[in-house]
């Protein structure tokens, strides 16, 4: 579901995916909210994205995370497919358990060059209230 307040659907993003970043189809994300405030991205559990001892493995945690500081940048500045991360931080809180991944991700500063963002990573299975990852990013926004 799209909300009219985001500079792109849900189908710009995807389609700019496709031709940019096929490697985002392994992830089997979807959007549960996309919005300038807040954008929520969530992968679909699959087997593969485990590691020993039955959690989600953390390149799949940062590969969201990125992927959904991106979606709400997109949301804000409109489809700018060489906007790119020059910094991405990583806390892992606790194990999650095996089951779709939730990243919600906003944008703390919005400048002519740079953005800086937060992102939220829980499981649907525990909510909101219990995070198991928390990243930050930056993102070089290239001139007009």
């Amino acid at each position: 579901m799209t909300n009219t307040s985001s500079m792109i659907s849900e189908h710009d993003f995807f389609a700019l995916a496709e031709t940019e970043m096929p490697f985002l189809k392994t992830l089997e994300i979807e959007f549960d909210k996309l919005d300038r405030e807040e954008t929520v991205v969530r992968s679909l559990h699959r087997g593969e994205y485990l590691r020993p001892g039955g959690t989600v493995a953390g390149p799949v945690m940062m590969t969201l995370a990125d992927v959904a500081i991106y979606a709400v940048i997109m949301a804000n500045i409109g489809l700018v497919s060489l906007a790119v991360t020059t910094n991405l931080n990583i806390n892992f809180l606790r194990k999650p358990p095996p089951a779709d991944l939730l990243a919600s991700a906003r944008v703390l500063k919005l400048g002519k060059r740079l953005a800086v963002c937060e992102c939220s990573i829980h499981t649907a299975a525990t909510g909101e209230d219990n995070l198991v990852a928390h990243a930050t990013g930056t993102y070089s926004i290239p001139s007009g």
